[in-house]
C-alpha cells in the first residue's frame, strides 16, 4: 500500500483517522510503502514543523519502502496526465506521477484525495 501525501502529513499532524488507519495498517503487516513524489511534497512543507516532528518522519520514511519516479512509471503518469487533460479533468501533476507510481506495482493508494485519484482507470484507492 503507498501511503499518499495527505497521509503523512496527516499522521504527523496526530489527525484521528490517520492515526487510527496506521494502528489498523500496523495489525494487518500490509507492505507499507510511499514514493518519492511524496517525500518531496512532505519536504517542501517542513518548514511548518517542530524538530521534533521533522525526526518523526524521517524515522517514519526509514520504515517504508521508496517507490522511485522511474522510466515506466513517468510514462504511465504522463499517459494519465493526457488523458485525463483531454477530457478537461485534469489533476495535479504529481498525483499523476503517484498514480503511474502505483499502477506500475500493482499497490492501492492510501489518501484522503480520493477525488482526484478514483478518476484514473484501474488504479486502487482507499480513503481513511
Amino acid at each position: 500500500m503507498i501511503l499518499d501525501t495527505t497521509f503523512l502529513i496527516d499522521l504527523l499532524k496526530n489527525k484521528k483517522e490517520a492515526i487510527l488507519k496506521a494502528r489498523e495498517l500496523e495489525l494487518t503487516e500490509a507492505h507499507l510503502a510511499t514514493t518519492t513524489i511524496s517525500v518531496f511534497e512532505l519536504w517542501r512543507g517542513l518548514d511548518d514543523l517542530s524538530i521534533e516532528k521533522k525526526e518523526k518522519a524521517c524515522n517514519f520514511l526509514d520504515q517504508l519502502t521508496i517507490y522511485p519516479l522511474n522510466l515506466i512509471a513517468a510514462k504511465k503518469g504522463g499517459e494519465i496526465a493526457n488523458k485525463l487533460d483531454s477530457k478537461g479533468q485534469e489533476i495535479d501533476p504529481e498525483d499523476c506521477m503517484i498514480a503511474g507510481i502505483a499502477l506500475e506495482h500493482t499497490e492501492t493508494i492510501l489518501t484522503r484525495n480520493t477525488k482526484h485519484f478514483k478518476r484514473i482507470p484501474n488504479l486502487f484507492v482507499e480513503s481513511y
